[in-house]
């Protein structure tokens, strides 16, 4: 299933990182260039555009590539500069996840780099326990990713035992386009960020891919799978595109 969101990792860093200027529609445009890619790429999000490339590839080359999609630059880096909230989201002591559609408190304590999921009354908050120079983003996506797997694993097989199939293999994707995959060799993939949406959209999800395991393609027949296990499955594909676009990255 595509999706839109998750194009941007995060900006390159390191020490083969340079850090280069080019002038877009008489705009002078900063972007992050990196030299050990395999293939000429670029990605853009709130901090900025940064491009990949194969360390081989002149300058004028990369340069070019960037000038033939200058429009698109410019209107995306536009567009992240309007925004009021940025997308990507630093962790830290008492920064908020959003979390099956609610919200969780992260709480930072001295530790051995674990991340613990904790009742404080009626809410819930993430623990980091960490150590010293522990990156704390990280901590918090192991975290979520265990949570992500307890969640989906009792709904696909819910969802596959209405069709009357075996479970399947699952595992978690961290994919920039898609939200879920189906193979009929290695089983389904469901992205881990999906643990930020309301369960009705998870759910949505789980079904589509699992109506793969019947269908392998997007046919009637494949929508009336579907449907029979998620029949308000359009309203939730819809909530999906609104809400999957303003996630977090972390």
């Amino acid at each position: 299933m595509q999706l839109e969101l998750f194009r941007l990792p995060p900006v390159f860093a390191g020490d083969a990182t340079k850090a280069q200027h080019i002038i877009l529609s008489g705009r002078i445009v900063s972007y992050a260039l990196r030299l050990d890619r395999r293939r000429l790429a670029m990605r853009i999000d709130e901090r900025g555009l940064a491009v990949g490339a194969p360390s081989n590839l002149p300058l004028a080359a990369i340069e070019a590539f960037i000038q033939g999609h200058g429009d698109w630059v410019l209107k995306k880096l536009d567009e992240y500069a309007s925004r009021t909230t940025p997308r990507h989201l630093p962790i830290h002591e008492g920064a908020r996840l959003p979390l099956l559609g609610e919200e969780v408190r992260v709480r930072v304590t001295a530790g051995n780099n674990r991340g613990l999921w904790q009742r404080a009354g009626d809410a819930e908050e993430l623990w980091l326990a960490a150590r010293p120079a522990a990156n704390l983003a990280l901590l918090a996506r192991r975290a979520l990713q265990r949570r992500a797997l307890e969640h989906f694993q009792p709904r696909l097989a819910a969802s596959v035992a209405q069709i009357g199939r075996p479970l399947p293999p699952l595992a978690l994707s961290s994919a920039r386009t898609r939200w879920g995959s189906c193979s009929a060799r290695t089983g389904i993939r469901l992205n881990w960020r999906l643990i930020h949406l309301p369960p009705k959209l998870i759910d949505y999800v789980i079904a589509h891919e699992a109506a793969h395991l019947l269908e392998m393609n997007h046919s009637p027949r494949f929508w009336n799978v579907v449907e029979r296990l998620h029949p308000d499955w359009r309203h939730a594909r819809n909530e999906l595109k609104r809400l999957g676009a303003a996630l977090p990255l972390i």
